[in-house]
């Protein structure tokens, strides 16, 4: 009896004690479902109060429903000037895709609002886009051992209205948007002119590479000599790779060399204009002669082992302003222009 009695007590305590702790737990997670109802209640009406201050804003400034519809309209037009500077840039569709529709159940004013705010963000994505995609191209140009600055150009001129138009203001009246939204579209369209006008000189620079499917030897600087073992600069880069490699030029331009050169054997030199020459040795043959306008990519001449040569290879150099460079620098350089065009 008292052993029954002790098992009859135990089970009662261990209820309780779970309908104790059951009761406790409901109560938790209920706190946790209203503490987490009541925070979103919270956003909610923030996000509201948000929306009917900008609603209440633009009434106010607008003075009426048409006003607003009239100012959207004008940023939509600008805006529409800014996106056709951005046509035909990769990735420039897709990034600067407007927002969905509005809710067509909600108040004309606040559709009018939600538009402009869409406005807002869309001329930001254009100017983060083209900032994004200069800095990528400035970068390039310093690791080729260049001042962007010296290649980006001025950004007055950019077609239609915006010519010249560097003052927000007199933007803001030629557009006839509000000012602070026209120097918006000024920083974008200063960036984008920007990025067009570097990409446009890193196309007439030698960013390519000579060769594909070969591997890179002898680098730029000071080596042994292959010959004697002593110290000397080489002042170019070596690439190794089977008889007969197609070898290409790295920029559009212009032969002015193609034949033999001591210690170079048959060697072809194309000048890119702005100072900007490459030199290409050792090869067993050119297929260009002096005065011939080349593409980048066009092949000029094959691999070989002519002239002052230990095997099969191409020494290729850079020159900048009569000064060899690093050829890999402006490699790199050419790696980063592409990665900016992604």
């Amino acid at each position: 009896m008292a052993c029954g009695a002790v098992i009859i007590g135990g089970w009662c305590l261990l209820s309780t004690a779970g309908a104790v702790w059951g009761a406790v737990t409901s109560l938790t997670a209920e706190r946790e479902v209203h503490r987490a109802r009541a925070s979103a209640e919270r956003m909610n009406a923030d996000l509201q109060a948000r929306l009917d201050s900008a609603v209440a804003r633009m009434t106010a400034t607008s003075g009426s429903i048409d006003d607003l519809a009239h100012t959207v309209e004008r940023r939509h037009a600008a805006l529409t000037q800014v996106m056709t500077m951005f046509r035909g840039v990769d990735g420039a569709e897709e990034a600067l895709r407007p927002a969905t529709l509005q809710d067509p159940d909600q108040p004309p004013v606040a559709r009018l609002v939600s538009v402009q705010m869409d406005q807002e963000r869309l001329i930001s994505r254009a100017q983060t886009f083209a900032d994004s995609r200069a800095e990528r191209l400035r970068l390039a140009f310093r690791l080729a051992g260049l001042n962007p600055a010296a290649y980006a150009g001025s950004p007055d001129s950019l077609g239609g209205p915006l010519v010249e138009a560097n003052d927000p203001e007199a933007l803001a009246t030629i557009l006839n948007v509000d000012e602070a939204f026209a120097a918006r579209i000024q920083r974008a369209a200063d960036d984008l002119s920007e990025m067009r006008t570097l990409a446009d000189t890193a196309e007439q620079l030698p960013f390519g590479r000579p060769a594909e499917g070969v591997r890179q030897t002898s680098s730029f600087g000071v080596r042994f000599d292959p010959f004697n073992g002593r110290l000397a600069v080489h002042r170019g880069q070596d690439f190794a790779g089977p008889y007969m490699t197609p070898i290409r030029a790295t920029a559009p331009g212009v032969v002015s060399f193609a034949g033999v050169r001591n210690g170079y054997g048959n060697t072809v030199e194309i000048d890119h204009g702005g100072g900007f020459k490459t030199r290409y040795a050792h090869l067993q043959g050119f297929n260009v002669s002096v005065g011939q306008r080349v593409a980048v990519g066009q092949r000029v001449g094959a691999m070989g082992s002519t002239g002052r040569s230990t095997g099969v290879h191409l020494h290729y150099e850079v020159w900048v302003d009569g000064r060899p460079q690093n050829p890999a620098r402006f490699m790199r350089a050419g790696d980063y222009v592409q990665q900016a065009e992604e």
